[in-house]
Formats: structure tokens, sequence, C-alpha cells
């Protein structure tokens, strides 16, 4: 918005601000140009299996009071569809509480302060059909395995749904492909290391006939909707769509685990070359300390020979009368002894 009037100085400004009013909004563009979080933090829904301790906010009860009325204001900018996981969240928590319902306080100075008061969240998905406290401790691996078996019934047996498939007999042809699926499958498990074969209930599973896994599927869709995971009138939707999306989340883990093997290489490079570097200049400070040990010992033994040198070298021993030394000045008198005998002395 520029300013009216025509002086000079109101012309000056608004030439500055239409000049400067792109860039601005450049500026802002590129600041809000962010990658998404999952790609920023490098986490995916699977992340969350891996965590040991579970992420914990440390925030005021003012900024979250705030951070809770901006998801409220701008709920249709951030979550436009109805079902989004965010609007059933905020739909359970309702309207922002007054700082006196958390803080327990009524007067509005102690509130004030009490809303600088930092309180630590543990976070937890309020969305996740697995509870640590569930009776059924094998519902992921019941999930696990029910969705392998789809897998090999669809692939040998085609069909409209889950439903046509898993209620059509099946026939001989169908058996003999799958017994050839199923055949390939131990082969290539005997060419994989141990640690990475497959959990040893999918290989049980793996010698049930076709007919046999279509009757364990259904067993299993029961139990899984009895348990809550899935939903009795959208069962085939709802596990086809799980697979779906584990297919897809097993491309983005390969390509991640190509890109970190790549890291892991360069940096066992690295390391090789810190480890040379390391190592030669050991090699180095090991030869100049041989050096100074040999050039110590050297220097011991020179002088020793010296000392024994001058020892050999010893002056002869020289022998004088006491009438000389008297002449010397060295002798005064020698008591009891006159000086007419200074000379047999």
């Amino acid at each position: 918005k520029q300013f009216h009037g025509d002086g000079y100085h109101v012309r000056v400004l608004n030439q500055y601000i239409s000049q400067t009013h792109s860039k601005f909004r450049r500026f802002l563009v590129s600041v809000c140009d962010v990658p998404d979080p999952e790609d920023r933090f490098n986490m995916d829904e699977y992340s969350e299996l891996l965590i040991v301790h579970k992420p914990i906010v440390y925030i005021s009860v003012s900024e979250l009071l705030s951070t809770h009325k901006l998801l409220l204001d701008h709920l249709d900018v951030l979550s436009p569809d109805p079902s989004d996981p965010l609007r059933v969240i905020l739909d359970d928590l309702g309207p922002v509480p007054p700082l006196q319902d958390l803080t327990g306080e009524s007067s509005a100075d102690q509130g004030a302060e009490l809303g600088k008061l930092e309180v630590s969240l543990t976070l937890t998905n309020k969305f996740d059909i697995f509870s640590e406290s569930a009776d059924q401790p094998d519902t992921r691996g019941l999930l696990f395995s029910t969705k392998q078996l789809i897998v090999d019934v669809i692939r040998a047996q085609s069909g409209d749904s889950l439903s046509d498939i898993l209620r059509t007999k099946t026939s001989p042809d169908q058996e003999v492909c799958h017994n050839w699926l199923v055949q390939r499958r131990v082969r290539q498990d005997a060419h994989t290391p141990e640690k990475l074969r497959r959990n040893q209930s999918l290989v049980a599973n793996g010698s049930l006939s076709l007919e046999e896994k279509k009757r364990k599927i259904v067993r299993n869709l029961r139990r899984l909707e009895a348990l809550g995971v899935l939903r009795p009138a959208q069962t085939d939707n709802q596990i086809l769509q799980m697979i779906v999306k584990d297919i897809r989340q097993q491309r983005l883990h390969r390509q991640l685990r190509g890109a970190e093997l790549l890291k892991l290489q360069q940096t066992l490079s690295r390391l090789h070359e810190k480890s040379s570097f390391y190592s030669e200049q050991v090699d180095y400070y090991r030869h100049y300390i041989t050096s100074c040990l040999d050039n110590l010992t050297n220097s011991k033994s020179t002088n020793k020979k010296n000392e024994e040198g001058r020892e050999k070298k010893k002056l002869p021993t020289l022998s004088y009368s006491a009438t000389r030394l008297q002449d010397k000045g060295v002798l005064v008198e020698i008591q009891d002894l006159p000086t007419t005998q200074f000379k047999n002395v």
C-alpha cells in the first residue's frame, strides 16, 4: 500500500515500496518453502516402531494454548480433508480452555505467572491400533502374517475383490502356480543371510496349500475385526490399502537404504584413511622414540669411556720434604720435632 500525496519525499518512498514489494514477497515465499517434516527428519510410519524412548516436548502453558488456538483458526488450510486425524484430535479437545482451567488459579496476576510454567508432554500416537497394554501381544504379528497370506493368494488366484477370491474354489492350475511360487521363495531364502530370513511363522504358513491359506485368511480377518484393528464393513479395503502402503513403503525404504549404504561406504573409506594416517603417525613416533633411546644409550657409553680414560690418565704422585714445604710456606712447624730434623721428614 502506497502513500497518498504529490510531495517529493512521498514519491521517493512510494517508488521504494514498489521496488521492494516483489522482492519481499519472493523472500516470504522462499522462507515458507521448506521440506516436509518426514523428509527433514527422515521419519516415516515405521520410525515409531524403532524408537526406544518416546519423544518429549517441553512447552509453556501459554504456548500450548496459543498453539491450540492457531490450529483451530487455520484448520481449513491445515486440514481440508474432513477425515484428517488432526480434525479428530481437535474435535476431542474442543475449544481452547481458559488459562485458569489449566493452572487452577483464579487470580489474573498469578495466572500470568503460571502461564510461563513449562510442562513436558510425552508424544503418543492416539491412533495406534497396537496398544502396548493390549491383551493380545501378538496383534501386530497376526496382521503381518495375514497380509503375507493375502499376497500369496492373490499372486496365484485373481478375482474382482478379495471376498470373491476367498469364496471361489481353487483350481488345480492355481495350486500348481502357488506351489511353484512357494518353492521359488524357499530357494531364495536359502541364499539369504540367517539374520535376514523370514520369521518362522511365515515359513510355517508357506507349507500350507492355497485353499488352506484362504481359510486361514478368513479366520485371521475375523480375529482382527474382533481386536478392533479392522472395521467389519471395510475389512477388505482396509487390509488391501495396508498392503499397498507396505509396498510403497518398501520401495521408499530401499531407496533410503541405498542412500544410507552409500553414506556408510563413504564414511568407512574416510575411516580407513584416518586409520592409515594415525598408523603412519604411530610408526613415525615409534621410530623417533627408538632413535632417541639409541642416542641416549650411545651418549651414556661415550661418557663412561671418557671417565675410564680420565682414570687411566691420573697425574703421578709428587713427594716433598718438610724443609721444602717450609720454604714454600706450606708447613710452619711439626709438633715435638725440631726444624733441624725437617730434612729427614
